[in-house]
């Protein structure tokens, strides 16, 4: 009897919470407007937009200039005369180191003494025409005597300038160890001529990235020398080979240093943002992550909402980067997804961007 009297006080209360919820729960019944609004949800929508992925690629670099030589006097003997210091700036064709050239000089005369005697020959030869007794023997061998004292004097002058090392071209000469009255050969090294008005940046990049980076790109340059301001600069140009060693190839960088901030052989940090294939990007709140994988809800042409499964390409600032099957322009749920389902009515409320330029107003219902 008990069990009976509790099954019809539950049957009643049941009952009871039914009429209630048909009329509204004040006793008035609920019209459709009236579900829509307890229904209606607040969230906020965004646009997917087109993007890259970009990669930061960090790299040690070493900088050389943009022409730099060791000098080497072209002939060997006695040094008479050291015409510059360390750290002078030469120019073009400038005498830097003499040596002796007494006998180089004397030997300059007597090959112009034998010129001038052999071209009087020729003249007298010459002179005297098809009536002379001069054989044709006797005339060729003027004319090879001529041309030989001409070599034999072209020769005695290049000696002659060989006894004096001048500047290759302009440039920032370094330190020497000779002075005046050693003796030295053509493999004494003299000093060393940078040309730094430019300097290129030498750095290695692992071959994951062969075709990323091209000649004319910007990178970025930090000295290791705190006390020099980091500056930007353009690859100038890129091996052809892949060191199979180290798995990388190698770049170079021009860097201006008219100002001569810089010196070769610095080490430079070097910072590359390479840009690779196109994806889609949202703010990363709206990316949802579930037991089959990452997706966000979509808003589609009928103001339902449906779930899109993604791909997690690259992170960024604030964003994500996506693959899959979200295109750029897809209205995207970006705050509110708890409350999407699939199928779910949005309404568009307010279709103005808001503050911030970044996302749309709707009101959300799930759909009968």
């Amino acid at each position: 009897m008990k069990r009976i009297l509790f099954t019809g006080i539950l049957l009643a209360v049941a009952a009871l919470v039914a009429w209630l919820a048909l009329r509204g729960g004040d006793g008035v019944p609920a019209t459709p407007e009236d579900k829509r609004t307890e229904a209606a949800t607040t969230i906020t929508l965004t646009e997917a937009v087109a993007d890259v992925e970009r990669t930061r690629v960090e790299a040690v670099g070493s900088a050389e200039a943009r022409r730099s030589v060791t000098l080497f006097a072209p002939s060997a003997g006695e040094v008479v005369a050291v015409r510059f210091e360390a750290g002078d700036r030469v120019q073009q064709g400038q005498v830097l180191l003499e040596l002796d050239a007494r006998d180089h000089r004397l030997a300059l005369e007597l090959a112009e003494a034998n010129l001038a005697d052999a071209e009087r020959t020729w003249s007298r030869y010459e002179r005297a025409g098809e009536s002379a007794a001069f054989t044709e023997t006797q005339m060729d061998a003027a004319r090879i005597a001529l041309e030989q004292a001409r070599i034999a004097r072209d020769r005695a002058q290049v000696a002659l300038d060989d006894r004096t090392l001048e500047a290759p071209f302009g440039g920032i000469i370094g330190l020497t160890e000779i002075d005046p009255g050693d003796r030295i050969t053509t493999a004494t090294p003299v000093a060393t001529l940078d040309d730094r008005s430019t300097l290129l940046v030498r750095f290695e990049v692992p071959e994951a990235f062969l075709g990323q980076v091209s000649v004319g790109d910007e990178i970025r340059l930090s000295p290791w020398n705190t006390g020099s301001p980091a500056t930007t600069a353009t690859v100038a140009d890129i091996d052809s080979q892949v060191d199979p060693a180290s798995r990388t190839f190698t770049a170079r960088a021009r860097i201006d240093n008219s100002e001569d901030r810089w010196r070769p052989g610095m080490g430079f940090e070097v910072v590359l943002e390479l840009t690779g294939r196109e994806f889609v990007s949202v703010p990363e709140l709206a990316l949802q992550w579930g037991g089959d994988g990452a997706y966000v809800w979509v808003i589609g042409d009928d103001d339902r909402a449906r779930r899109q499964p993604v791909s997690l390409v690259q992170r960024t600032a604030g964003s994500v980067l996506l693959g899959g099957g979200l295109a750029p322009g897809d209205r995207v749920v970006l705050e509110g997804v708890q409350k999407m389902s699939d199928g779910r009515l949005v309404e568009v409320v307010d279709p103005d961007r808001l503050e911030d330029g970044s996302a749309l107003r709707a009101t959300g219902e799930r759909g009968r």
